[in-house]
């Protein structure tokens, strides 16, 4: 730390007062452990000793509670002179962002593992002004709910009965930046960068995940997967299973001829449906009415197609599944009912962790940012789950969240104290810049 600047103190405060006055055991000491070890598990990964340096200060500036967080924000809660130290770390240091995010996905896996994981696909916008930004255009956002200029990138979530976070990313390219190879040259992607549909990248973050030793033995997403035969028969090759919505309109095969999912949903008779529950929600099990239907749709070995009432409005949702072996319905259900992991990443990853806060244009910025905002979502994610697990809360209590952790984290083991000095030499330098 420079001379004269603030005095950052990630110092622990370990004493018995704090786990009584808040009712639980809470170890900051272990917390602070557990983060030095994962940076540890990551500094291999950066080719220079001040990068290795500045980048846990990154990493808990985007845990941190700052309003906005980008690298001038960052850098002078960190204590930094100036912002040059994380725009280099960003955009210019010699370091792979993909060994750091295959790093996140070993350490999700070893943390929380579990045998029936599912692998749950989507993707999310961020608005942005101009066509500038690498993959920006005017296209469909969840975010804003309707068209904007926007960009946007498919995630894939790890979610198993321990917790959930994201273990891989792919920016989604129009072809309006494919076909413009000078476009794509500026903005960090490369000559030979190709067009790939949303579904194509699916499959290749599944693959690659698959690749690298790890186990998931279920795949979900919504129609926007479900709808492309391609995803579906790489699945189907890999022998891996999958759960993915369909329109109603959406057509399948059975040995009665070929029907629209609605169509066939209507032929179902009363004593094929049954009431299971989608899993637990913010109010309880989420119950539903389910029937399937087995389909004659090859290759598949076990194709069906998997139909969901709300008991109360009679709405249906139609899902497309494969398994390689017989499993009971309660089985696709569950893997049904687990998508909504994947929007509480993106709810929690943006509210936590500043996954949507880069002011990037150009790719590997980019890349670099979300990584490392998977790895500080990943951190909260699995100490929550060593905390249900290791120090379950008192029955008036409800278990410690993301959230509450983030809170206790800054608090606790993530504080910063700054002297004027540092305060007005930053206000000065807002002014200028």
């Amino acid at each position: 730390m420079e001379t004269g600047a603030a005095t950052v103190d990630h110092r622990c405060v370990k004493t018995n007062d704090h786990s009584v006055a808040a009712g639980h055991s809470v170890d900051p000491a272990c917390w602070q452990e557990a983060f030095e070890g994962l940076m540890s598990r990551i500094a291999g990964r950066f080719t220079r000793v001040e990068s290795r340096r500045r980048a846990p200060k990154l990493v808990l500036g985007l845990v941190s509670d700052l309003p906005r967080k980008n690298c001038w924000t960052i850098a002078e809660w960190a204590g930094d002179r100036t912002p040059d130290g994380m725009q280099h770390l960003l955009g210019r240091a010699k370091r792979d962002a993909d060994q750091v995010r295959d790093e996140v996905g070993d350490y999700v896996v070893e943390h929380l593992h579990d045998d029936e994981a599912v692998l749950v696909v989507d993707e999310t916008g961020d608005v942005k002004k101009g066509t500038d930004t690498v993959g920006a255009q005017r296209q469909y956002t969840g975010t804003a709910g309707r068209i904007e200029n926007a960009r946007v990138a498919v995630y894939l979530v790890y979610a198993s009965r321990r917790g959930h976070a994201a273990v891989d990313r792919e920016p989604y390219v129009p072809r309006f930046w494919t076909s413009d190879p000078d476009r794509c040259q500026a903005a960090g992607l490369g000559d030979n960068t190709e067009f790939a549909t949303k579904p194509e990248l699916a499959a290749r973050m599944v693959s690659r995940f698959l690749d690298a030793g790890h186990r998931a033995v279920w795949v979900a997403g919504d129609e926007v997967y479900g709808g492309n035969s391609r995803l579906r028969t790489a699945l189907e090759e890999r022998g891996t299973g999958y759960v993915l919505a369909v329109a109603c309109s959406h057509e399948v095969t059975t040995g009665a001829g070929r029907f629209r999912a609605d169509m066939l949903a209507r032929k179902v008779p009363k004593r094929a449906w049954q009431k299971l529950s989608a899993g637990a929600g913010a109010k309880g099990h989420r119950f539903y009415d389910w029937a399937v239907i087995d389909l004659t749709d090859p290759p598949a070995r076990e194709p069906q197609l998997l139909i969901r009432r709300n008991r109360s409005t009679g709405e249906r949702a139609y899902y497309r599944c494969y398994s390689p072996a017989a499993v009971p319905l309660t089985t696709p259900v569950r893997v049904a009912g687990s998508r909504w992991r994947v929007e509480e990443f993106f709810q929690s990853g943006k509210g936590l962790a500043a996954l949507d806060e880069h002011q990037d244009r150009r790719y590997p910025s980019w890349s670099r940012w979300v990584t490392l905002a998977m790895l500080a979502h990943a951190f909260l994610a699995v100490l929550r789950a060593n905390e249900h697990e290791g120090h379950p809360s008192p029955d008036e209590l409800i278990p410690l969240t993301c959230d509450e952790i983030q809170r206790l984290f800054i608090t606790l083991v993530n504080r910063t104290v700054f002297d004027p000095v540092h305060r007005l030499r930053w206000s000065v330098w807002r002014r200028r810049h």
